[in-house]
């Protein structure tokens, strides 16, 4: 378990108790349900402007790795990903296995590995300076964009594949990324004074 979950964590539940192994499985399993949860709340909240909408659910992604760490996080994305798959509609356009032919399908391949890889960033203290963070989540952003890319040219002009799946989602990431950033760093410092 990384520092930065056993932390998190003891500000709902004492270290001690949250240590034994029968409770932390049941602590994990709830972070697991509601990660993927919030992702699915996150791919709610969209606005279509084409093939491939904007939605929050890359900064539900990379807080999910940056907050509790790459093994929560990138399990969170998958069973998100794989409860879709399985037929809940909860991506942003649904549900079920025909969606593996849906141009976002990419980007939620790159999610599971974004999350593990900002995770893995945080658990070696990129999280705890402002532009460590920036740095770890413009990582796990490029992991997203880079599936999500490689998926997408299946489904439109390989001269269009920037112009539909990149320059759109460019502004709004910068600014989620720049509001994580600002906040994380601050958020260890309360921690580190309780």
């Amino acid at each position: 378990m990384n520092t930065s979950t056993l932390v998190l964590r003891d500000f709902i539940l004492p270290r001690d108790f949250i240590t034994s192994k029968g409770i932390r499985l049941v602590v994990d399993v709830a972070l697991v349900i509601f990660l993927a949860l919030a992702t699915t709340l996150a791919g709610q909240a969209k606005i279509e402007i084409g093939i491939i909408p904007i939605t929050l659910q890359t900064f539900v992604v990379l807080l999910s790795g940056l907050v509790f760490g790459s093994r929560i996080g990138a399990i969170s994305q998958l069973a998100y990903l794989m409860a879709g798959l399985a037929g809940i509609p909860w991506f942003s356009r649904g549900g079920g296995l025909a969606y593996v032919m849906s141009p976002t399908f990419g980007y939620l391949l790159g999610f599971v590995v974004a999350a593990y890889v900002v995770g893995k960033m945080a658990e070696a203290g990129f999280d705890r300076k402002f532009y460590g963070t920036i740095l770890a989540m413009l990582v796990g952003t490029f992991f997203i964009y880079l599936f999500g890319l490689l998926w997408l040219v299946k489904f439109v002009e390989p001269q269009s594949v920037l112009l539909v799946g990149l320059y759109p989602f460019i502004l709004g990431d910068i600014l989620k990324i720049i509001v994580a950033a600002i906040i994380f760093p601050y958020a260890w410092k309360v921690v580190k004074t309780r």
